[in-house]
Order: structure tokens, then C-alpha cells, then sequence
């Protein structure tokens, strides 16, 4: 089951962009956008406002990549840094297994992971060449 809802940040002051329209599509977006409105070291955040095109490996066509979070977090040694922060589930960060019978289930984890690869390449390329780092998170990380 898929949770969706408005964010409303406390330290709108802290959000990059317009603060009456966060959206989240997960409770791990959530969780994630309550740790950025609230940890200290976390100096600027922005949910999908970075926009990256990409061409899918599916259609052959161009399209563009909301990147879930922009993240710009001052270190324990005081070094400000900025991140592309990426939320997928665990079993979605990984190539699908070939199972012994290709299903539709399959064929469309194929393709989810075909078009994710993409996007993770083109962002990766993107948040290099600013002198950023593009990160993917899953629940691994957002459950501690």
C-alpha cells in the first residue's frame, strides 16, 4: 500500500522552494523529510526540485527525473556538502532474478529497473560535474 500526503515543514526557512506544496509518495520520504525539517546539521532541503532528463533505455526517448530530495548538510568537520538523495525500495535497487517461468511481473520489474538505471546514471553524471554526490537510499537506512 502506497502512503501519500502533504508535508508541512516546521523550519520553512531550512526548505529550498515553495513549502505549501512538499508532497511525500512514501512513509520513508516522510521520515526522511521530518529527519531533514528537524536535524541541525541539515542546513537547506528541497523535495523534487531538481529536474534531470534522461533517456530511457525503454522507448528511446527523453524524459525527465524528479530527484526525490536535495540535501545540503554541514559535516562533523565543517564541511557544507550537497547531495541528490534518491528513496527506493531495497527489492528496487537491485536487478530483478530471472525466474524460471518470465512472468508480466518480471517483465515489469525489467523495466522498472531499466528506466531507474537510467535515471541513476544521468544523476550521477549531473550531481558529479557540480562537485555533488547523488545517494540511493532504502528502508536499510531509514529504519535505524
Amino acid at each position: 500500500m502506497a502512503y501519500k500526503g502533504r508535508y508541512k515543514p516546521k523550519n520553512i526557512t531550512k526548505y529550498i522552494g515553495d513549502h505549501t506544496k512538499v508532497i511525500y509518495r512514501s512513509l520513508w520520504e516522510r521520515k526522511f523529510m521530518v529527519y531533514c525539517d528537524t536535524t541541525d546539521s541539515v542546513l537547506e532541503w528541497g523535495s523534487e526540485e531538481v529536474v534531470i532528463p534522461y533517456l530511457s533505455p525503454i522507448d528511446g526517448k527523453w524524459h525527465r527525473y524528479y530527484v526525490d530530495f536535495l540535501v545540503r548538510v554541514k559535516t562533523h568537520k565543517n564541511i557544507i556538502e550537497t547531495k541528490l538523495i534518491e528513496i527506493k525500495p531495497k527489492k528496487q535497487c537491485v536487478p530483478p532474478k530471472i525466474p524460471e517461468k518470465k512472468t508480466r511481473r518480471f517483465i515489469t520489474e525489467v523495466k522498472r529497473w531499466g528506466v531507474n538505471s537510467a535515471k541513476w546514471k544521468y544523476a550521477s553524471e549531473f550531481a558529479k560535474q557540480k562537485g555533488w554526490q547523488f545517494v540511493i537510499l532504502n528502508e536499510d537506512h531509514l529504519s535505524v
